[in-house]
């Protein structure tokens, strides 16, 4: 049987708040527990018509006490490269292309700022979803981070010293796949698609689980992943 995550994506100081509350809420109504990516140091110009929220950090040691995973997603979510690295979702990128020790340097800042605010982050997911080896190399040198929640694949697989949970859909619905994330950005929901997001959860709610207690094993890809890989980039 299936098991669905929920991602939502672009926390910062500066979001879309009304819009998180309503996806807190409705998350809560069904004890859903999401994997939330929060952005350290958010520098990209597409947020700043939202006002700043001074309580953030504060909102998000209430998300983790709760259950909610909190991930990095990535350092300050500026694009620098047209480089999709090994999962070229989108043709844009924070850190595919970009030297190791650019790269380091990013982990490295993006991590002191999680910790001093008393976040330990164990998953990274990158944003657009790009990145690289070098980037695998700089996570493991400036952190303990070894899950990443990326790449297009039948079920959760283990690969150079990393657990990969796959990431297929930006869109709830249902996948033939042993585990599904679903990748939400609430900053640009609209109310139709929190509607849909809820129809989908009550039909569905047995299927969704937390990424906490998802089980991470050392499964190799297989024929099934790499097929599903080449179907999915070949229509994009």
């Amino acid at each position: 049987m299936s098991q669905y995550i929920l991602r939502l994506d672009d926390a910062s100081p500066k979001r879309n708040i009304k819009n998180w509350i309503r996806m807190e809420a409705l998350l809560d109504k069904y004890e859903i527990r999401p994997l939330v990516g929060v952005i350290p140091h958010n520098e990209d110009t597409s947020f700043h018509n939202y006002s700043e929220d001074k309580s953030f950090w504060g909102t998000v040691h209430e998300w983790e006490n709760k259950g909610w995973t909190i991930a990095m997603h990535g350092y300050n979510h500026v694009y620098e490269t047209s480089n999709g690295g090994i999962n070229p979702v989108n043709t844009r990128s924070e850190f595919a292309g970009l030297k190791l020790n650019e790269q380091k340097g990013k982990i490295a800042k993006g991590m002191k700022i999680m910790q001093e605010h008393g976040i330990n982050p164990e998953v990274f997911f990158a944003p657009s979803h790009t990145f690289d080896n070098n980037t695998l190399v700089a996570l493991k040198e400036q952190s303990n981070i070894r899950i990443i929640s990326d790449t297009i694949a039948y079920d959760v697989y283990y690969e150079n010293d990393f657990y990969y949970v796959p990431q297929q859909s930006g869109l709830v619905r249902k996948l033939p796949f042993k585990t599904v994330t679903f990748c939400y950005h609430p900053d640009k929901l609209e109310d139709k698609d929190f509607k849909f997001l809820e129809k989908f959860i009550v039909s569905n709610k047995s299927k969704f689980t937390s990424f906490g207690n998802l089980r991470l094993i050392t499964r190799k890809r297989n024929c099934i992943d790499w097929l599903l890989k080449k179907i999915y980039f070949s229509m994009r």
